[in-house]
């Protein structure tokens, strides 16, 4: 039907083009505007820049910039949590740098916990190589979904909500290989979120929150301050560091 010259569109056109540019904005990371950039690590001064990384001569490309090995040695999972996240990204393998990928090699001790976290800008698979690990996210009408993963099973934690992973083996390490949809996922820890905030979270509201005791407040602070600079101090594979 022909709209009449000066009349206004119907407020149902308005919420259309609404909803377009909201699902373009909500998009993990953009489309790629040419085959590869690859991320300059060794210098900023390029012509060219791609989220915010610069960007080097595609004419210098090799294949060396497409590989790395970075995840194939296992992490160190001597801290309290028993678990280490190393990080393929563009940090290790320029050619990652506009693709909406992060790889991660999870390893876990016998009784590590990779603690409840979530990934604000992606969702997450992971397939299990080596022992058993027990998986879960909670979804937002706070059902669980729980499962035991045996080598070569895989499972999905969608985008932005709170998931772990535990190897409940007494002597068994496990392995697991994950894959992010962005090149920069993000990782917030439930509990350092909440109890190890920097400026902290004012007590009375964690009280009232949690139904707890000052004294209660001051011992979780210093359990998980231990583990915050623990965690913090390493290097930038760290999956608390770098994702």
């Amino acid at each position: 039907m022909m709209m009449k010259t000066g009349t206004r569109p119907p407020p149902l056109i308005y919420g259309i083009l609404a909803l377009a540019v909201l699902s373009r904005w909500a998009m993990t990371d953009p489309d790629p505007l040419q085959d590869y950039c690859i991320a300059n690590t060794t210098s900023s001064s390029s012509s060219m820049t791609m989220n915010e990384i610069p960007c080097i001569n595609p004419a210098s490309a090799t294949a060396s910039h497409f590989a790395t090995s970075a995840l194939s040695k296992p992490g160190n999972t001597g801290n309290r949590f028993g678990f280490n996240v190393t990080l393929a990204n563009t940090a290790n393998l320029p050619g990652l740098n506009t693709m909406g990928l992060t790889l991660a090699r999870v390893d876990i001790a016998p009784q590590g916990v990779v603690p409840p976290h979530s990934h604000p800008r992606a969702s997450e698979v992971t397939t299990c190589l080596k022992g058993y690990i027990h998986v879960g996210f909670v979804d937002a009408s706070n059902r669980l979904y729980t499962q035991i993963l045996r080598p070569g099973d895989s499972f999905v934690f969608p985008r932005g909500l709170i998931h772990y992973l535990y190897n409940s083996d007494y002597r068994t390490p496990a392995l697991a290989m994950s894959g992010l949809n962005s090149q920069n996922p993000g990782t917030q820890i439930a509990s350092l979120a909440t109890f190890a905030s920097n400026p902290e979270i004012p007590e009375q509201v964690l009280e009232k929150a949690f139904k707890i005791t000052g004294q209660d407040i001051a011992r979780i602070h210093n359990n998980l301050g231990g583990s915050w600079m623990e965690f913090s101090s390493q290097d930038d594979k760290s999956l608390l560091g770098r994702i």
